[in-house]
């Protein structure tokens, strides 16, 4: 499975490798990213909380083993992982929050509205809490709340009636078709379940807070000059990291280096069409 890090060149450059220097990649995925800041002398703690993924970045980056630690864990948890590890002090971090070829191309894990699979999205298989769970036990209110609030979905409470009057649904393409007739078809290229798998997958993996705990957890740890880089993927986790860094240059701490966000190149988005919806912010540590 061929694996292509969105907006590697960009985040590298904003990263501003430095050799000997610790790294910490809070969204590790398949280790595409890690690896071009391995190649540059930096040193690397990579960060992911799915199992599978994490076993796929140990095989693809051996030849940098010693450079290189390894943390299974939510990215909220990274202060931990840095005092486990006893790094004083990270030059640099990064998250690329969208979801990896290999989570997405899985039936198993049930991400794609686009392939048959159960209705799971964790991606921390120990959690108990499936996506089915939240569809086929949570009341319509709660239900409606979760897609307007998470998927920005403004036909919220129609899906979730039409959610509760035909439960249970157990799969990823049942629950795409339903989403569909109750919907209709969307003007562009977006399908019409899109907001809902989005909604439902950050509620399964509570991915708004986490973004938010593990920005305040890294901040203290990161050096003087040292950077954040974050890509997103929507607005929601974009306006986390927009008003964060925001905060952080009025209190005279960090520069923002992003004044807008960046986007992919067109070539990119040729090569790798998932790419097309990205933005990457950057900003650096800064004592004023």
């Amino acid at each position: 499975m061929i694996h292509l890090p969105v907006m590697a060149e960009e985040a590298i450059e904003y990263l501003n490798v430095k050799k000997g220097k610790w790294y910490v990649d809070c969204t590790l995925g398949a280790g595409g990213h890690s690896q071009k800041i391995l190649e540059k002398g930096g040193k690397v703690l990579g960060i992911d909380q799915d199992e599978e993924i994490l076993a796929l970045a140990k095989k693809n980056l051996s030849d940098y083993r010693r450079k290189i630690v390894f943390e299974k864990m939510d990215f909220r948890h990274v202060s931990e992982a840095i005092k486990k590890h006893k790094i004083k002090e990270v030059f640099g971090v990064l998250y690329d929050l969208g979801l990896s070829s290999y989570q997405i191309e899985k039936d198993a894990r049930g991400f794609s509205f686009q392939r048959e699979g159960p209705l799971d999205m964790r991606m921390d298989l120990s959690k108990t809490t499936k996506c089915a769970d939240i569809l086929n036990r949570g009341i319509e209110k709660e239900l409606a709340k979760i897609l307007f609030e998470y998927g920005e979905e403004r036909m919220s409470r129609r899906i979730a009636r039409a959610i509760v009057q035909n439960r249970p649904i157990q799969t990823t393409i049942e629950l795409a078709n339903l989403v569909a007739r109750t919907i209709g078809k969307r003007s562009g290229k977006i399908h019409p379940a899109t907001r809902t798998f989005q909604a439902l997958r950050i509620a399964v993996n509570d991915e708004l807070a986490a973004l938010t705990e593990s920005l305040d957890n890294i901040f203290p740890y990161v050096a003087s000059n040292g950077r954040i880089v974050v890509i997103s993927f929507h607005s929601l986790e974009d306006r986390i990291v927009k008003r964060r860094f925001r905060e952080w240059q009025k209190e005279e701490v960090f520069r923002v280096l992003t004044k807008k966000p960046l986007r992919p190149a067109l070539e990119e988005v040729q090569m790798n069409p998932r790419a097309r919806s990205a933005k990457l912010r950057g900003g650096e540590k800064y004592e004023y």
